[in-house]
């Protein structure tokens, strides 16, 4: 018998230590989000960074927060008592749509020490964002044991979907 590592990945809080995650919708999702919001946003005001991390950080919550109440009212609530520790197992599920904000958020942030003016800012949180939308497609793809084929099938087509807010980025810068 193979033994298999504890690769676990981002919503991993709650789950037994011996399983390991192969879902990454809500992380690949949150990368989505995270992209449009850098694509689409728009940092006047005096401290634009910041409103940016605050942008990025907050739609990522307010997005984790809709998915589990549609999951809990659209999937639980029909079937059965909504308990406490459905909902708490959900927002766990969940949690990798608020995670997925934390990177570029974080890019945003340390934009100053790299030199990086507000444009390049914008351009490197969005290109966090749609760099860790790729890796974590392709990572729920390995993990699932997917082909390698199947594998980089689903990075291209998130690739595809993030070059569609960068095309969208530019579109609106000019």
């Amino acid at each position: 018998m193979t033994h298999q590592p504890n690769l676990r990945g981002p919503g991993s809080a709650g789950r037994p230590s011996g399983v390991v995650r192969t879902d990454y919708t809500g992380a690949v999702h949150g990368s989505l989000l995270a992209a449009s919001v850098v694509a689409g946003a728009s940092t006047p005001g005096p401290y634009p960074r910041v409103q940016l991390v605050l942008l990025l950080l907050c739609t990522g919550v307010v997005f984790w927060a809709a998915h589990v109440y549609s999951a809990l009212v659209g999937e639980l609530l029909p079937y059965r008592t909504l308990t406490w520790s459905a909902v708490r197992r959900r927002c766990a599920h969940e949690w990798p749509i608020a995670q997925a904000a934390v990177a570029p958020a974080a890019a945003v942030a340390i934009s100053p020490l790299l030199g990086l003016g507000l444009e390049g800012t914008a351009w490197l949180g969005l290109g966090v964002a749609v760099a860790q939308q790729v890796a974590w497609a392709s990572a729920g793809g390995i993990r699932a044991g997917a082909s390698r084929r199947a594998v980089v099938s689903v990075g291209a087509v998130n690739l595809a979907l993030g070059l569609v807010l960068v095309a969208a980025k530019v579109a609106i810068q000019h």
